[in-house]
């Protein structure tokens, strides 16, 4: 039986892969820039593409992070805690930023996946 902490990090793991899939659709041009970067792009200019190439690191890097909190990957303890508890900290404020965006897609749609990324990254936190 799976914990709620096993569960939680299968929610972080499987969301950051579906955001990364969603960042490369939109580096290839794909027209989902109403989901994204404020939402004022429909194809994202170059300069958001880069910035879409960067969140993909940064999900690679919460993924370690995540691994090692749980302690799938070699982290030292006290880093790891940190580190996770800094990923919750900007999950919420991703919270935060995408509930204020001016596009109404953006809003609907990522502000729900943010709220689930740090209710996620709490529990993980905690575990």
């Amino acid at each position: 039986m799976i914990s709620l902490t096993g569960f939680a990090v299968a929610a972080l793991l499987l969301l950051l892969a579906a955001l990364a899939v969603f960042q490369v659709a939109l580096i290839a041009g794909a027209p989902l820039g109403h989901f994204a970067w404020g939402g004022q792009h429909r194809v994202l200019p170059a300069k958001l593409r880069v910035g879409s190439v960067v969140s993909i690191v940064l999900y690679g890097i919460f993924v370690l992070i995540i691994l090692a909190k749980v302690g799938a990957v070699s982290l030292d303890e006290t880093v790891a805690d940190v580190a996770m508890w800094v990923l919750f900290a900007y999950f919420v404020l991703g919270i935060l930023m995408n509930a204020i965006s001016r596009s109404k897609p953006e809003r609907y749609l990522m502000t729900p996946v943010c709220v689930v990324l740090a209710a996620a990254s709490l529990l993980v936190a905690l575990g």
